[in-house]
């Protein structure tokens, strides 16, 4: 099985007392080209402090990475139950409207500490969903300028990949 859209971008958007949240276009067109559902998959990301987002599909995806890694005989024993806890069991699904409002799930939003605002970065295979807050503070001086720009506080020139 092959990919052929991506997530690509970043978008700060505001989530209300309810957990509502408007998609960012980028996330609505990926999703919207991968799969005709509307529903997204959540949950929390595997290293980071931040939830993980993609469409149904991409689960199949996870599921050929997971078990990839549990039969290479240099993997520890344990990551294999953890890898696929993580990505199957700590994950909730939200549906979204054609406009791309959205409920964030509360045990999800939970583990994100999502209150507020809500910072979109595109990954390529999946999106991320992260408090601005925290991800101003991320040792990952990329993603803290992005999240401090989003926020108004930094100037974009801060990047230190070409890319910015």
């Amino acid at each position: 099985m092959q990919i052929d859209h991506l997530f690509g971008g970043s978008a700060l958007a505001p989530v209300d007392s309810e957990g509502r949240v408007r998609l960012p276009l980028f996330v609505r067109e990926t999703a919207g080209r991968r799969s005709e559902d509307r529903t997204l998959v959540l949950g929390p990301h595997e290293a980071d402090p931040c939830l993980s987002g993609y469409d149904r599909t991409y689960r199949r995806f996870l599921f050929a990475d997971t078990e990839r890694l549990r039969l290479r005989e240099d993997a520890p024993a344990l990551d294999a139950p953890r890898r696929a806890r993580r990505a199957f069991g700590l994950t909730e699904e939200a549906a979204y409207r054609e406009d791309g409002l959205f409920t964030l799930p509360p045990m999800v939003s939970r583990f994100g500490r999502i209150e507020g605002l809500a910072l979109f970065v595109g990954t390529g295979g999946a999106f991320e969903i992260w408090n601005p807050e925290i991800a101003a503070q991320s040792d990952d001086a990329d993603l803290s300028a992005l999240a401090r720009w989003r926020l108004g506080h930094d100037d974009p020139s801060k990047f230190t990949s070409e890319e910015g």
